[in-house]
């Protein structure tokens, strides 16, 4: 009878607040910067400046930065993950049941896979939105769900994708993201493949997530046939006063003009989803800087988002992990 029972897919995401609020992003950031996984300072002295300083002035700046790409159906991340999950869904068919979750807010990880539990999926396949495996990022999806799995006594057969960083239709889609911007980047007009950041010393201790980040923009490299010199690594949003990895995409564009380039194009290749860091941070806020150090031309490229081509490698990385 088992052979019946639908597989159980969860795609997971980072998560976003509820409302472009303060009261939301409180509760949110709260969520966020309270996991060990992200801050992993001794909480001792972490949570005093948490609790007084970040939560204090923190929302209302965060909730303004959100209002700027809100939309009318909510957050553009939780827009594209619902598309993404229905393109996964279709592609696959009746015999598996396709859901997503966030690791902050919701729908939660434990909510989802108690809904999967239910369904009678006796097999889920994890597969977290995240290219390049990081401990700040992947493991704490594993946390979640261990805490989940903890206290009960039958558990269904878990499959967890752990990164795709150079998988060949994730490629392919970033591939078609470059491709269909209309940008030609060369020495003179250079593509930026943007990583999220994380703080050194992580990777200094093991974090692999560097590293697999130069797979997937040697990947990309390749398959658009690029010169050495016509794109360049860069890593963006970091937080706080520590050492992040280095080269920083802001102070990048900065000096970009005085070595005569005053066209760039900036891909998001950390992200399948637009969200505020592709958006705002990179659409809006580098933009600007580049252009007031003396940049003419800037482009973004959009994340695969629920592309054909996002959809499809989604389902293929699936059917793969499952062996099927």
């Amino acid at each position: 009878m088992s052979t019946h029972r639908p597989t159980g897919v969860l795609l997971v995401q980072l998560g976003t607040p509820d409302a472009p609020t303060s009261k939301a992003l409180r509760r949110y950031l709260r969520e966020f910067l309270s996991d060990p996984r992200v801050v992993d300072i001794n909480p001792w002295l972490w949570k005093p400046l948490l609790y007084t300083i970040i939560l204090t002035f923190r929302p209302r700046k965060s909730a303004a930065l959100y209002r700027r790409v809100w939309t009318e159906e909510g957050s553009p991340l939780r827009v594209y993950t619902e598309a993404q999950t229905e393109g996964v869904a279709a592609r696959l068919g009746d015999a598996y049941r396709v859901t997503h979750a966030m690791v902050l807010g919701t729908p939660t990880i434990a909510e989802r896979l108690d809904e999967l539990e239910a369904a009678g999926c006796e097999e889920i396949v994890v597969l977290p939105l995240y290219p390049q495996y990081s401990s700040a990022t992947t493991a704490s999806v594993l946390d979640r769900i261990a805490l989940w799995s903890k206290n009960r006594r039958n558990l269904p057969t878990l499959h967890f994708v752990r990164s795709f960083p150079d998988h060949p239709a994730y490629i392919e889609a970033l591939r078609q993201s470059v491709v269909e911007t209309g940008i030609e980047p060369t020495v003179e007009a250079p593509l930026l493949m943007s990583f999220h950041g994380i703080p050194k010393r992580y990777a200094d201790t093991g974090d692999p997530y560097p590293e697999e980040c130069e797979r997937t923009a040697a990947a990309v490299a390749a398959s658009l046939g690029l010169a050495d010199d016509a794109w360049q690594v860069v890593y963006q949003s970091r937080f706080g006063p520590e050492t992040w990895l280095q080269p920083y995409a802001d102070e990048t564009v900065e000096e970009l003009p005085e070595e005569g380039i005053t066209s760039v194009s900036v891909a998001t290749f950390s992200f399948v989803a637009d969200c505020l860091e592709t958006i705002d941070e990179i659409g809006r806020e580098l933009r600007e800087s580049f252009e007031e150090a003396g940049g003419e031309h800037y482009v973004r490229v959009p994340c695969i988002n629920a592309s054909d081509a996002a959809c499809d490698a989604f389902a293929q990385i699936v059917r793969e992990t499952l062996g099927r």
